[in-house]
Protein backbone atom coordinates (compact mmCIF):
# COMPACT_ATOMS: atom_id res chain seq x y z
CA UNK A 1 0.00 0.00 0.00
CA UNK A 2 1.04 3.52 -0.40
CA UNK A 3 2.78 5.46 2.22
CA UNK A 4 0.42 8.43 1.15
CA UNK A 5 -2.82 6.09 1.13
CA UNK A 6 -4.29 6.02 4.39
CA UNK A 7 -5.07 3.20 6.39
CA UNK A 8 -8.97 2.05 6.97
CA UNK A 9 -8.36 2.19 10.91
CA UNK A 10 -7.07 5.26 10.64
CA UNK A 11 -8.26 8.95 10.72
CA UNK A 12 -6.78 13.01 9.26
CA UNK A 13 -9.37 13.91 12.66
CA UNK A 14 -7.34 14.67 15.34
CA UNK A 15 -10.14 16.09 17.55
CA UNK A 16 -13.98 16.15 15.59
CA UNK A 17 -15.59 17.91 18.24
CA UNK A 18 -14.12 21.24 17.20
CA UNK A 19 -15.86 20.90 13.95
CA UNK A 20 -19.33 20.58 15.46
CA UNK A 21 -21.75 23.47 15.51
CA UNK A 22 -22.46 23.71 19.12
CA UNK A 23 -18.68 23.63 19.83
CA UNK A 24 -18.25 26.93 21.71
CA UNK A 25 -14.02 27.56 21.14
CA UNK A 26 -11.78 28.33 24.11
CA UNK A 27 -10.70 31.63 22.28
CA UNK A 28 -13.51 33.67 21.07
CA UNK A 29 -11.75 36.60 18.68
CA UNK A 30 -13.02 39.06 16.88
CA UNK A 31 -15.94 40.37 19.03
CA UNK A 32 -14.08 41.82 21.87
CA UNK A 33 -16.40 45.09 21.23
CA UNK A 34 -19.51 42.90 21.72
CA UNK A 35 -18.42 40.69 24.55
CA UNK A 36 -17.25 44.42 26.07
CA UNK A 37 -21.02 45.91 25.43
CA UNK A 38 -22.59 42.79 27.00
CA UNK A 39 -20.66 42.58 30.06
CA UNK A 40 -21.43 46.10 30.59
CA UNK A 41 -25.39 44.89 30.81
CA UNK A 42 -24.78 42.20 33.08
CA UNK A 43 -22.28 45.04 35.76
CA UNK A 44 -25.60 46.15 37.63
CA UNK A 45 -26.76 42.50 38.24
CA UNK A 46 -23.30 41.60 40.00
CA UNK A 47 -24.18 44.35 42.85
CA UNK A 48 -27.66 42.60 42.85
CA UNK A 49 -29.82 45.34 40.83
CA UNK A 50 -31.35 45.33 37.76
CA UNK A 51 -29.16 44.46 34.83
CA UNK A 52 -29.43 46.60 31.42
CA UNK A 53 -31.46 45.04 29.02
CA UNK A 54 -29.51 43.50 25.57
CA UNK A 55 -30.79 43.15 21.96
CA UNK A 56 -27.95 41.82 19.98
CA UNK A 57 -28.48 41.89 15.97
CA UNK A 58 -26.71 40.51 13.17
CA UNK A 59 -26.98 37.57 10.41
CA UNK A 60 -26.90 34.05 11.29
CA UNK A 61 -23.58 32.71 11.79
CA UNK A 62 -21.90 36.20 13.34
CA UNK A 63 -21.12 35.09 16.37
CA UNK A 64 -24.25 36.08 18.49
CA UNK A 65 -25.34 32.47 20.63
CA UNK A 66 -21.16 32.20 21.24
CA UNK A 67 -21.10 35.54 22.87
CA UNK A 68 -23.84 34.66 24.98
CA UNK A 69 -22.87 31.38 26.15
CA UNK A 70 -19.20 32.27 26.73
CA UNK A 71 -20.94 35.44 29.09
CA UNK A 72 -22.72 32.67 30.89
CA UNK A 73 -19.85 30.89 31.42
CA UNK A 74 -17.81 34.25 32.87
CA UNK A 75 -20.99 35.02 35.07
CA UNK A 76 -20.99 30.87 36.60
CA UNK A 77 -17.19 30.82 37.21
CA UNK A 78 -17.59 34.76 38.71
CA UNK A 79 -20.98 34.17 40.90
CA UNK A 80 -24.38 32.57 42.38
CA UNK A 81 -25.87 35.29 43.18
CA UNK A 82 -26.59 35.84 38.92
CA UNK A 83 -29.01 33.29 37.24
CA UNK A 84 -28.05 33.05 33.78
CA UNK A 85 -30.51 31.19 31.56
CA UNK A 86 -30.11 30.26 27.67
CA UNK A 87 -33.27 29.75 25.60
CA UNK A 88 -33.17 28.31 22.26
CA UNK A 89 -36.32 29.54 21.11
CA UNK A 90 -36.74 27.48 17.84
CA UNK A 91 -37.37 24.75 20.69
CA UNK A 92 -38.73 26.55 23.56
CA UNK A 93 -41.10 28.95 22.03
CA UNK A 94 -44.13 29.20 24.69
CA UNK A 95 -44.12 31.02 27.94
CA UNK A 96 -44.20 28.06 29.89
CA UNK A 97 -41.65 25.84 28.28
CA UNK A 98 -39.46 28.87 28.72
CA UNK A 99 -39.91 29.09 32.31
CA UNK A 100 -40.04 25.21 32.65
CA UNK A 101 -36.50 25.89 31.55
CA UNK A 102 -35.83 28.50 34.31
CA UNK A 103 -37.27 25.91 36.47
CA UNK A 104 -35.60 23.25 35.76
CA UNK A 105 -32.05 25.46 35.68
CA UNK A 106 -33.03 27.01 39.84
CA UNK A 107 -34.18 23.52 40.87
CA UNK A 108 -32.57 21.03 38.92
CA UNK A 109 -35.63 18.83 37.94
CA UNK A 110 -38.45 19.80 35.27
CA UNK A 111 -41.60 20.55 36.64
CA UNK A 112 -44.77 18.40 35.98
CA UNK A 113 -45.76 19.09 32.50
CA UNK A 114 -49.68 19.31 33.87
CA UNK A 115 -51.30 20.10 36.72
CA UNK A 116 -49.80 22.82 37.58
CA UNK A 117 -50.51 26.26 36.59
CA UNK A 118 -47.80 29.17 35.11
CA UNK A 119 -48.78 31.14 38.12
CA UNK A 120 -47.64 28.61 40.35
CA UNK A 121 -44.95 27.78 38.78
CA UNK A 122 -43.78 31.40 37.91
CA UNK A 123 -44.32 32.48 41.75
CA UNK A 124 -42.47 29.82 42.76
CA UNK A 125 -39.53 30.89 41.01
CA UNK A 126 -39.37 34.66 42.04
CA UNK A 127 -40.39 34.19 45.30
CA UNK A 128 -37.11 31.86 45.42
CA UNK A 129 -34.75 34.19 43.46
CA UNK A 130 -36.33 37.09 45.65
CA UNK A 131 -35.23 34.82 48.74
CA UNK A 132 -31.81 34.23 47.44
CA UNK A 133 -31.67 37.99 46.50
CA UNK A 134 -30.45 36.26 43.33
CA UNK A 135 -30.85 37.76 39.99
CA UNK A 136 -32.37 36.27 36.78
CA UNK A 137 -30.67 37.45 33.24
CA UNK A 138 -32.50 35.42 30.34
CA UNK A 139 -31.12 34.87 26.91
CA UNK A 140 -33.73 34.34 24.28
CA UNK A 141 -32.23 32.90 21.16
CA UNK A 142 -33.79 33.41 17.62
CA UNK A 143 -36.39 35.20 19.30
CA UNK A 144 -38.61 35.74 15.89
CA UNK A 145 -39.74 32.24 16.61
CA UNK A 146 -41.56 34.02 19.67
CA UNK A 147 -43.64 36.26 17.11
CA UNK A 148 -46.49 35.02 16.27
CA UNK A 149 -49.40 35.32 18.85
CA UNK A 150 -47.22 38.19 20.30
CA UNK A 151 -45.76 35.36 22.55
CA UNK A 152 -42.55 37.88 22.92
CA UNK A 153 -44.57 40.27 24.53
CA UNK A 154 -45.89 38.18 26.83
CA UNK A 155 -42.61 36.93 28.02
CA UNK A 156 -40.90 40.02 28.01
CA UNK A 157 -43.91 41.59 29.70
CA UNK A 158 -43.78 38.70 32.37
CA UNK A 159 -39.99 39.26 33.08
CA UNK A 160 -39.29 42.99 33.23
CA UNK A 161 -42.48 43.88 34.58
CA UNK A 162 -43.50 41.50 37.60
CA UNK A 163 -41.01 43.21 40.43
CA UNK A 164 -43.93 45.87 40.87
CA UNK A 165 -46.01 42.98 41.88
CA UNK A 166 -43.29 40.91 43.39
CA UNK A 167 -40.41 43.22 45.58
CA UNK A 168 -37.16 41.35 44.71
CA UNK A 169 -37.96 39.78 42.06
CA UNK A 170 -35.26 41.26 39.67
CA UNK A 171 -34.61 40.24 35.48
CA UNK A 172 -32.96 41.42 32.70
CA UNK A 173 -33.53 40.19 28.94
CA UNK A 174 -30.88 39.35 26.31
CA UNK A 175 -32.70 38.85 23.26
CA UNK A 176 -30.72 37.82 19.94
CA UNK A 177 -32.18 37.99 16.43
CA UNK A 178 -30.74 37.22 13.00
CA UNK A 179 -31.53 40.73 11.56
CA UNK A 180 -29.86 44.17 11.76
CA UNK A 181 -33.25 45.70 13.58
CA UNK A 182 -35.67 44.26 15.79
CA UNK A 183 -38.29 44.74 13.17
CA UNK A 184 -41.14 43.58 15.55
CA UNK A 185 -43.17 46.82 17.16
CA UNK A 186 -43.18 45.38 20.79
CA UNK A 187 -46.69 46.46 23.21
CA UNK A 188 -46.57 49.53 24.42
CA UNK A 189 -45.87 48.26 28.09
CA UNK A 190 -43.26 46.04 26.87
CA UNK A 191 -41.32 48.75 24.77
CA UNK A 192 -41.65 51.02 28.12
CA UNK A 193 -39.57 48.73 30.51
CA UNK A 194 -37.03 46.78 27.16
CA UNK A 195 -35.71 49.99 26.04
CA UNK A 196 -31.99 47.52 25.47
CA UNK A 197 -28.77 48.17 24.89
CA UNK A 198 -28.22 47.25 20.93
CA UNK A 199 -25.38 45.13 20.12
CA UNK A 200 -24.45 45.07 16.18
CA UNK A 201 -22.71 41.42 15.18
CA UNK A 202 -22.09 42.19 12.14
CA UNK A 203 -20.67 39.24 9.18
CA UNK A 204 -16.93 38.38 9.82
CA UNK A 205 -14.73 39.91 7.36
CA UNK A 206 -12.42 37.44 5.08
CA UNK A 207 -9.34 37.84 7.44
CA UNK A 208 -11.00 37.05 10.27
CA UNK A 209 -12.95 34.04 8.79
CA UNK A 210 -9.14 32.69 7.81
CA UNK A 211 -7.93 33.49 11.72
CA UNK A 212 -10.85 31.39 12.83
CA UNK A 213 -10.83 28.48 10.82
CA UNK A 214 -6.89 27.87 10.63
CA UNK A 215 -7.38 28.27 14.04
CA UNK A 216 -10.22 25.24 13.98
CA UNK A 217 -8.25 23.56 11.51
CA UNK A 218 -5.31 23.29 13.82
CA UNK A 219 -7.48 22.04 16.31
CA UNK A 220 -9.14 19.11 14.94
CA UNK A 221 -6.79 18.24 12.01
CA UNK A 222 -3.83 16.42 12.20
CA UNK A 223 -0.49 18.42 10.28
CA UNK A 224 -0.47 18.46 6.84
CA UNK A 225 -3.86 17.40 6.72
CA UNK A 226 -5.13 21.12 5.00
CA UNK A 227 -2.30 23.21 3.26
CA UNK A 228 -2.68 26.77 2.96
CA UNK A 229 -4.16 27.25 -0.69
CA UNK A 230 -6.78 24.61 0.48
CA UNK A 231 -7.74 26.65 3.19
CA UNK A 232 -8.01 29.47 0.95
CA UNK A 233 -10.61 27.80 -0.75
CA UNK A 234 -12.57 27.43 2.22
CA UNK A 235 -12.39 30.66 3.41
CA UNK A 236 -13.38 32.19 0.54
CA UNK A 237 -16.49 30.02 -0.06
CA UNK A 238 -17.38 31.12 3.29
CA UNK A 239 -17.08 34.87 2.88
CA UNK A 240 -19.25 34.42 -0.07
CA UNK A 241 -22.15 32.72 2.02
CA UNK A 242 -21.47 35.11 4.77
CA UNK A 243 -22.10 32.18 7.59
CA UNK A 244 -18.79 31.04 9.44
CA UNK A 245 -21.19 28.15 10.26
CA UNK A 246 -20.54 27.07 6.72
CA UNK A 247 -16.97 26.95 6.55
CA UNK A 248 -16.75 24.56 9.97
CA UNK A 249 -19.21 22.39 8.43
CA UNK A 250 -17.00 22.68 4.66
CA UNK A 251 -13.74 21.69 6.76
CA UNK A 252 -15.70 19.10 8.14
CA UNK A 253 -16.71 18.07 5.29
CA UNK A 254 -14.21 18.10 3.24
CA UNK A 255 -11.63 16.04 5.40
CA UNK A 256 -14.43 13.29 5.05
CA UNK A 257 -14.32 13.38 1.19
CA UNK A 258 -10.38 12.97 1.99
CA UNK A 259 -11.08 9.83 4.11
CA UNK A 260 -13.10 8.89 1.75
CA UNK A 261 -10.59 8.47 -1.23
CA UNK A 262 -7.98 7.01 1.65
CA UNK A 263 -5.63 10.22 1.03
CA UNK A 264 -3.80 12.09 3.81
CA UNK A 265 -4.67 15.51 3.04
CA UNK A 266 -7.29 17.21 1.77
CA UNK A 267 -7.53 18.65 -1.50
CA UNK A 268 -9.62 21.37 -3.57
CA UNK A 269 -11.97 18.77 -5.15
CA UNK A 270 -12.56 17.72 -1.40
CA UNK A 271 -13.42 21.03 -0.68
CA UNK A 272 -15.97 21.60 -4.28
CA UNK A 273 -17.89 18.24 -3.34
CA UNK A 274 -18.40 18.98 -0.10
CA UNK A 275 -19.65 22.47 -0.18
CA UNK A 276 -22.24 21.11 -2.93
CA UNK A 277 -23.60 19.95 0.86
CA UNK A 278 -22.03 22.54 3.33
CA UNK A 279 -23.84 25.30 1.19
CA UNK A 280 -26.87 24.68 1.89
CA UNK A 281 -26.66 24.77 5.54
CA UNK A 282 -26.85 28.64 5.32
CA UNK A 283 -29.85 27.93 3.13
CA UNK A 284 -32.13 26.16 5.68
CA UNK A 285 -31.02 28.06 9.13
CA UNK A 286 -31.98 30.81 7.46
CA UNK A 287 -35.15 29.67 6.01
CA UNK A 288 -36.35 28.89 9.39
CA UNK A 289 -36.15 32.61 10.66
CA UNK A 290 -38.32 34.12 7.57
CA UNK A 291 -41.76 35.14 7.81
CA UNK A 292 -44.59 34.10 5.69
CA UNK A 293 -44.32 37.48 3.39
CA UNK A 294 -40.95 36.65 3.49
CA UNK A 295 -41.10 33.45 2.32
CA UNK A 296 -43.88 34.09 -0.02
CA UNK A 297 -41.83 36.43 -2.12
CA UNK A 298 -38.99 34.10 -2.05
CA UNK A 299 -40.73 31.18 -3.87
CA UNK A 300 -41.97 33.91 -6.50
CA UNK A 301 -38.53 34.64 -7.00
CA UNK A 302 -37.64 31.10 -7.24
CA UNK A 303 -40.56 30.49 -9.60
CA UNK A 304 -39.09 32.29 -12.34
CA UNK A 305 -37.46 31.04 -15.42
CA UNK A 306 -33.50 30.30 -14.05
CA UNK A 307 -34.59 32.24 -10.60
CA UNK A 308 -34.46 35.55 -12.02
CA UNK A 309 -36.35 38.13 -12.84
CA UNK A 310 -36.82 42.07 -13.13
CA UNK A 311 -38.21 43.88 -10.06
CA UNK A 312 -41.32 45.67 -11.40
CA UNK A 313 -42.71 42.07 -12.33
CA UNK A 314 -41.61 40.22 -9.09
CA UNK A 315 -43.61 43.11 -7.34
CA UNK A 316 -46.80 42.59 -9.57
CA UNK A 317 -47.14 39.06 -8.67
CA UNK A 318 -46.40 39.86 -4.82
CA UNK A 319 -48.88 42.38 -4.77
CA UNK A 320 -51.98 40.34 -6.59
CA UNK A 321 -50.93 37.35 -4.15
CA UNK A 322 -49.92 38.94 -1.18
CA UNK A 323 -52.11 42.36 -1.15
CA UNK A 324 -49.30 44.11 0.38
CA UNK A 325 -47.99 47.24 -1.35
CA UNK A 326 -44.07 48.37 -2.75
CA UNK A 327 -42.97 49.66 0.38
CA UNK A 328 -43.33 46.38 2.16
CA UNK A 329 -42.06 43.90 -0.75
CA UNK A 330 -38.74 46.89 -1.55
CA UNK A 331 -38.24 46.37 2.78
CA UNK A 332 -38.52 42.45 2.15
CA UNK A 333 -36.26 42.41 -0.66
CA UNK A 334 -33.65 44.34 1.12
CA UNK A 335 -33.97 41.65 4.20
CA UNK A 336 -33.34 39.06 1.27
CA UNK A 337 -30.63 40.54 -0.03
CA UNK A 338 -28.81 41.08 3.37
CA UNK A 339 -29.63 37.27 4.03
CA UNK A 340 -27.72 36.56 0.94
CA UNK A 341 -30.55 34.92 -0.56
CA UNK A 342 -30.84 36.99 -3.11
CA UNK A 343 -28.61 39.62 -5.30
CA UNK A 344 -29.84 42.60 -6.88
CA UNK A 345 -28.28 44.15 -9.70
CA UNK A 346 -29.24 47.11 -12.40
CA UNK A 347 -29.72 46.58 -15.51
CA UNK A 348 -29.39 49.90 -17.80
CA UNK A 349 -32.63 50.03 -19.11
CA UNK A 350 -35.63 51.45 -17.43
CA UNK A 351 -36.67 54.60 -15.51
CA UNK A 352 -33.47 56.54 -15.56
CA UNK A 353 -31.43 53.19 -16.30
CA UNK A 354 -32.54 52.23 -12.90
CA UNK A 355 -34.58 48.85 -13.75
CA UNK A 356 -33.03 46.04 -11.04
CA UNK A 357 -32.94 42.38 -12.28
CA UNK A 358 -33.36 39.95 -8.65
CA UNK A 359 -31.44 36.72 -8.82
CA UNK A 360 -31.58 33.95 -6.60
CA UNK A 361 -28.36 32.66 -4.83
CA UNK A 362 -29.45 28.97 -4.57
CA UNK A 363 -30.92 26.60 -7.02
CA UNK A 364 -34.45 27.54 -7.39
CA UNK A 365 -35.55 23.81 -6.68
CA UNK A 366 -33.64 23.85 -3.80
CA UNK A 367 -35.37 26.91 -2.31
CA UNK A 368 -39.05 25.50 -3.37
CA UNK A 369 -38.30 22.07 -2.26
CA UNK A 370 -37.35 23.55 1.36
CA UNK A 371 -40.39 26.02 1.61
CA UNK A 372 -43.30 24.17 0.71
CA UNK A 373 -46.18 23.92 3.52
Amino acid sequence: MKDDMLLWDETLFKDPEVFELDYVPEHFDHRDAQMKSLRFCVRPALRGARPVNALCLGPPGTGKTTAIIKLFEEIEKHTRSVIPVHINCQIDGTRYSIFSRIYKKIFGVTPPSSGISFKRLFDKIASTLASREAVLIVALDDVSYLFPEKEIDHILYTFLRSHESLPGFRAGVIVAHSETSLRYILDHRVESVFRPEEIQFPPYKRDEIFAILSRRAQLGFYPGVLSRDVLDVVVDLTAESGDLRVGIDLLKRSCLEAERRASRSISEDDVKKAFERSRFLHLEHVLRSLSRDERTLLRIVAEQPEGKAQSGELYSIYHEVAHSGYTKFYEILKRLEALRLIETSFTGSGMRGRSRIIRLRYDPTEVLTRTEG
